[in-house]
């Protein structure tokens, strides 16, 4: 990501995510998603995004997120995106994900380590940027 036109944003308050750890005695969790091979380890979370069904590193998880029900957790600390000019893919620590022009690549540290990409419809319905000002 280009440090000019990454902005921080923060999750819509009212956009909650139900998840569940992978705490099997397991090898792990090898699925296909986001136009690639994505592997989750034991103790990874399998998280449903209203509907999106992923997986996340246990410690990005923990870092990230806290819980506000059972089995509901709301994702607490901001992220960086930028619109991306063109397409491409990028490693996560699941695997690569593919994405086109105008998706949000998106970072959950502010030197763009932790980066994933999400389309840009589902960004806008997720993340606000902090700076905006709003009830929510």
């Amino acid at each position: 990501m280009a440090d000019s036109t990454r902005r921080r944003y923060v999750r819509r308050a009212d956009r909650p995510v139900v998840a569940v750890r992978l705490a099997l005695d397991t090898d792990g969790l090898v699925y296909r998603k986001w136009g690639g091979e994505q592997r989750a380890k034991p103790g990874d979370w399998l998280v449903d995004n209203d509907g999106d069904v992923y997986t996340v590193d246990a410690g990005v998880f923990a870092r990230t997120y806290r819980q506000t029900g059972p089995g509901t957790y709301v994702k607490t600390t901001p992220v960086w995106a930028e619109r991306a000019q063109r397409g491409g893919s990028v490693k996560t620590k699941e695997g690569v994900t593919h994405y086109d022009a105008g998706d949000y690549l998106v970072s959950n540290d502010s030197d763009g380590a932790d980066e994933y990409a999400i389309s840009a419809q589902k960004f806008v319905s997720l993340y606000r940027p902090e700076d905006e000002d709003t009830a929510d």
